[in-house]
């Protein structure tokens, strides 16, 4: 298996139960909070400052600021003098380029997928559900009653499309923003985790044939 698998998901949809099994089964690297402990670790900032700012959205000006300079680069005394939100930004996309280039590996949420658009072995993946169904798990998850269930999800959700739309070009949620988008609660976790492996062997069988769908 040559594919790296980013997974973006809606609160309580299984995403992050189905990135872990898809890279137990494969025997490839898991990274959703261990991300930040290796932009941590690469960058010299502390990791509490990466979790505080975890899938966090910023002003449009800042992301402005955020992307010049990246596309730039960022040596020198401009980095030292950066804001600490540049700083997590730029480290944290540094990580997870140089993760997928040791190989195959299943990487969660933080525009992963926008990271890596040019990565020639990507697959960008979706998992979204029911609202009610994702309550039902939250309340189960979290051992929470509905109502705050409900407002998490909201909360997260909200969050999360935030920062995905403030730091790549594309829409969170959106399919036409991914290559596979899942309805987990409709296939549960298992059938969703067949899926993505029927993907991969085709897509992976019609790049060794050399084969075009078009």
């Amino acid at each position: 298996m040559h594919t790296v698998i980013t997974i973006g998901r809606e609160f309580g949809s299984g995403g992050r139960d189905i990135g872990k099994a898809l890279a137990k089964d494969f025997a490839i690297p898991y990274y959703d909070k261990e991300l930040l402990s290796r932009a941590a670790k690469d960058s010299g900032i502390c990791e509490e400052v990466f979790e505080s700012h975890d899938e966090r959205p910023t002003s449009s000006f800042l992301y402005s600021l955020v992307m010049d300079s990246y596309s730039m680069g960022y040596m020198g005394n401009n980095y030292s003098e950066m804001p600490i939100n540049q700083k997590i930004f730029l480290a944290q996309f540094d990580a997870i380029k140089k993760i997928a280039e040791e190989g195959p590996c299943v990487i969660i949420g933080r525009c992963a997928d926008y990271a890596l658009e040019n990565h020639a072995n990507l697959l960008s993946i979706f998992i979204h559900g029911d609202l009610d169904a994702r309550i039902k798990r939250v309340v189960r998850d979290f051992e929470i009653n509905e109502h705050k269930a409900k407002d998490l999800i909201a909360k997260t959700d909200k969050r999360r499309a935030s920062y995905y739309n403030y730091y790549s070009n594309k829409k969170w949620g959106n399919c036409d923003s991914y290559d596979l988008a899942i309805d987990s609660v409709k296939l549960g976790v298992n059938g969703s985790i067949e899926l993505i492996k029927a993907y991969i062997r085709i897509r992976e069988e019609l790049a060794a044939n050399n084969t075009k769908v078009f």
